[in-house]
């Protein structure tokens, strides 16, 4: 199962993406978890002690060129449209148990767009993991999904957005259904995350209507001390925990 997790910046993406990872780690499924979001920390909420150590794919130059033919930072001139990328998540992932883990790192765009190097082989290496690879995936993108093409989209099979109640999520959540929908991606749900009541609940049911829910997940000081203290959520006993693997009964 290929996965893609998005949602407004803070609404606990990131932690909802390692809960679902772990998880699924602890059923005994090869995980390729894929930190797409560039201000995100993935590595540090699945627990990997030495996250700040992981260097993002779109910061090595020497590989860039060698897979490109191109340097990292120029535009235009001519380099390869379709590097060699098979080999790179068994070379380049940094593993903690069954799960493999990558940080692809930030593509700096100039004007509307980047035919560069770096996202070249970027796009080249999602369109790998989603297509080729055998194991589960999970992506934690960014606002939006940025990282998927038509290609790629067309073989996620869900793109899971986290919510939480309030005006702004929710008009990120529409936001990414419409740029879902321009390249293909229509199995979309919800994760309503920080939800401190039954009216919390209700507030977001009603405002997206058009969304299915996978669920919700209550707020909780836990996680934000697990945050603050560098520790993987999954490792706290929080009820998030129970919450998500209900939700994977239901993927």
């Amino acid at each position: 199962m290929k996965i893609a997790v998005s949602g407004k910046g803070g609404v606990g993406k990131t932690t909802f993406s390692a809960l679902l990872i772990r998880a699924l780690n602890d059923q005994g499924k090869h995980v390729l978890a894929i930190d797409a979001d560039p201000d995100a920390n993935l590595a540090a909420a699945l627990g990997i002690t030495d996250a700040d150590k992981i260097t993002p794919i779109s910061e090595m130059k020497e590989l860039i060129f060698e897979r490109t033919g191109a340097k990292p930072g120029t535009m235009g001139g001519y380099f390869r449209l379709n590097p060699k990328v098979d080999d790179l998540p068994d070379a380049l992932s940094k593993k903690l148990g069954n799960i493999k883990f990558m940080r692809l790192g930030e593509v700096k765009k100039g004007g509307g767009g980047c035919i560069c190097p770096e996202s070249t082989l970027l796009k080249a290496l999602v369109t790998h993991i989603v297509l080729s690879r055998d194991e589960v995936v999970v992506m934690d993108m960014e606002a939006g999904i940025e990282h998927l093409g038509r290609a790629t989209a067309m073989a996620v099979d869900k793109l899971i957005v986290v919510v939480e109640p309030g005006r702004r999520s929710i008009e990120t959540a529409g936001h990414i259904k419409s740029l879902a929908a321009d390249i293909g991606l229509k199995n979309i749900s919800l994760v309503g995350n920080k939800i401190r009541s039954k009216e919390d609940e209700a507030f977001l049911s009603e405002h997206l209507k058009e969304f299915s829910f996978l669920g919700f997940m209550p707020y909780d000081d836990a996680l934000i001390e697990a945050d603050l203290k560098g520790v993987s959520p999954y490792e706290t006993g929080v009820r998030a925990v129970d919450l998500v693997r209900e939700m994977m009964t239901r993927l």
